[in-house]
């Protein structure tokens, strides 16, 4: 069991548990949010080591949450994986606006995107630890 903080932050209750289940069963804690404001919240009490961010949130919209982080002095360096629902009309826009990487949600084959959000998740931190 590694020791890496992931916030999680998703209005979908349903996503939150099943990408919080896969998270855990590959050995990261995790800590989730259920809308924009909270998860600005929690990234500040908890700085975590990644940031899972849904688009589409209530009270503070995900590209403004992923903004705020960037403009943060202490959490611009945490490396945002951009989760939407929308498909990749807005990828190019959202990596320009700090995202680490892009990621297409669909509740159709969670299995599978369990594994892909894995697969992103630990590419992203190895990357993250590279630059250090």
């Amino acid at each position: 069991m590694n020791d890496l903080k992931i916030l999680l932050i998703d209005d979908s209750k349903f996503q939150r548990i099943a990408n919080e289940r896969a998270l855990v069963k590959a050995g990261y804690s995790v800590i989730h949010a259920g809308d924009g404001d909270e998860g600005l919240r929690l990234a500040r009490e908890n700085i975590p080591h990644l940031i899972l961010l849904d688009m589409m949130l209530p009270t503070t919209s995900g590209l403004d949450v992923l903004r705020a982080l960037k403009s943060d002095v202490l959490l611009k360096h945490i490396p945002v994986i951009v989760l939407s629902g929308l498909g990749r009309t807005n990828e190019s826009k959202l990596l320009k606006e700090g995202a680490a990487a892009f990621l297409v949600k669909s509740e159709k084959s969670l299995e599978n995107n369990s594994a892909v959000l894995i697969q992103a998740v630990d590419e992203t931190l190895k990357g993250a630890r590279n630059r250090v």
